[in-house]
């Protein structure tokens, strides 16, 4: 391989609107945006910037390849490629809407809604979301999606913990002592 057909100096052209600018600013030093759209502002940012592909590559711990397609794709798309492209595979079962109607009806008492239990069950609520609201999900699935939408699904409270209902102690009576004293031998 010859030694001048290797581009030492090689710069990344980056054509950027002067309104587009700000944009990939924000978004390069976003901490709430997604990882990759990220990632991309900041290939695209600092290209703008004046840096090469490979200090690029290097500091955001890329191959250069991936830069250079970063930005081939930023030169053709504009703005539109720092979002994901479609991905391959089967589309999502459940809607964006019907998987926050099980949120919202796994984040609200059963009591508001006239039902006759405190607390949800995932088999309550897999048949109360087929049922009434038309939703065919299975319970699997519902403690999959609560548990991405970072919700831990809690155990029924047992004979231990705190009870349901708040008069229990005064419908229970009096305890009773079930062990008898003992005698001291002398």
């Amino acid at each position: 391989m010859r030694r001048d057909c290797i581009p030492e100096l090689e710069r990344a052209v980056v054509y950027t609107p002067a309104e587009e600018i700000e944009t990939i600013r924000r978004l390069a030093h976003s901490r709430t945006e997604g990882a990759a759209k990220v990632e991309r502002a900041k290939i695209i940012w600092m290209a703008h910037q004046g840096q090469r592909v490979p200090a690029i590559a290097r500091e955001l711990r890329l191959c250069e390849a991936t830069v250079r397609e970063r930005i081939k794709r930023f030169n053709e798309k504009g703005i539109e490629a720092l979002r994901d492209a479609p991905r391959s595979g089967r589309p999502a079962t459940y809607t964006a809407e019907q998987v926050s109607e099980v949120i919202a009806t796994a984040l609200t008492k059963p009591e508001v809604l006239g039902l006759p239990f405190a607390c949800w069950t995932l088999d309550r609520l897999e048949a109360y979301l087929n049922e009434v609201k038309g939703i065919p999900i299975k319970r699997s699935r519902i403690d999959e999606i609560l548990i991405d939408e970072g919700l831990r699904w809690r155990k029924q409270e047992t004979w231990f913990g705190e009870r349901v209902d708040p008069e229990f102690a005064e419908k229970r009576g009096p305890s009773r002592s079930c062990t008898p004293n003992r005698r001291m031998v002398v």
